[in-house]
């Protein structure tokens, strides 16, 4: 049996947003009473719409926010008797925009040896040692280690970013929409080499997305987020079989795939997201829902476990 390596608990994340100069403030709650574990050596992916919250708690995970209240435990220690400097040793992200989180004015080689420059790991020649190394585990070719990230593509890039992410040998490392600023044809490398980097360096992977062909080709649980909460979790293969929310069900069904004959996918929930500064009363995505009833509006559903998955709806799909 697997051991937790990652325990998030009851996390909240409430901001107050100035409601102007005759408005009291408002909160919006990104983030709403979220609990899971991640086992040692798992890949779980975090689905939802954009503004659902996962990003929010992949940052509090990382430590660049601090929850509203909950706690998060690290090998069954809490996280916040852990230095910063220690966190980031064991939890490593990579971003979605391999353009974006680069430094242009910095060699490859500098990127990707700055966090052992920073945290003083080994000499300058151990150094370069390790990052000549790691350039060659994610596929990079030697003589690159000098260029700038102007003079990479889009997938040596996302390669270099990496690197980065792995010098340090992290326990956990967050993959925020680790493909989606790449082309077609590089995803599957980089999902590939994402694949093959967990096999080989034991790694533990959290895997943020609202692609979900990504997300089947790549984790083993899936934990669905709507409006900050986790409306459904199950192992990949049985959510994808069998959905037992109506949102996840949603989702699923406007996946792209390859029969011209069957169009666009269609969600069927509309165009319009709900305000999370006045999310709806009772279940959150009552307005949304085909199946909903006049208890959905009033009553907020509680977390039914159902074997090794959890829904949130009071009338799951049977």
């Amino acid at each position: 049996m697997s051991e937790d390596l990652l325990e998030i608990d009851d996390i909240y994340k409430i901001y107050m947003l100035s409601g102007g100069v005759l408005q009291s403030k408002r909160s919006l709650k990104a983030v709403d009473g979220v609990s899971f574990t991640v086992a040692k050596g798992s890949v779980l992916g975090l689905v939802g719409e954009s503004g659902c919250g996962k990003s929010t708690l992949a940052k509090i995970i990382l430590g660049l926010e601090s929850p509203t209240r909950g706690e998060i435990r690290l090998s069954g220690q809490p996280i916040t008797s852990i230095s910063q400097r220690r966190r980031a040793r064991r939890i490593q992200p990579i971003f979605q925009d391999p353009y974006a989180s680069l430094n242009p004015r910095k060699t490859i080689y500098q990127i990707i040896g700055l966090p052992l420059s920073v945290h003083g790991i080994g000499t300058a020649k151990e150094q370069e040692k390790k990052v000549v190394e790691m350039m060659a585990v994610v596929g990079l070719p030697r003589r690159v280690r000098y260029n700038y990230p102007s003079q990479l593509s889009g997938g040596q890039r996302q390669r270099v970013a990496i690197a980065r992410a792995l010098i340090m040998r992290p326990e956990i490392v967050i993959c925020d929409e680790p493909t989606s600023a790449l082309d077609v044809s590089v995803q599957s490398q980089i999902l590939n080499l994402l694949i093959d980097l967990r096999r080989e360096l034991d790694l533990t992977y959290i895997v943020i997305s609202h692609d979900l062909a990504v997300v089947e080709h790549l984790v083993s649980e899936v934990a669905v987020m709507y409006l900050g909460r986790i409306v459904e979790q199950a192992p990949t293969a049985d959510l994808f079989e069998k959905p037992l929310h109506p949102y996840t069900t949603a989702l699923l069904t406007s996946v792209l795939t390859p029969d011209p004959e069957l169009g666009l996918p269609e969600t069927h929930l509309g165009i319009t997201y709900p305000n999370p500064i006045d999310p709806p009363s009772g279940c959150t995505f009552h307005p949304r829902c085909p199946k909903a009833t006049e208890r959905c509006k009033v009553e907020i559903p509680q977390p039914t476990i159902k074997g090794d998955r959890l829904v949130e709806c009071h009338f799951p799909n049977e």
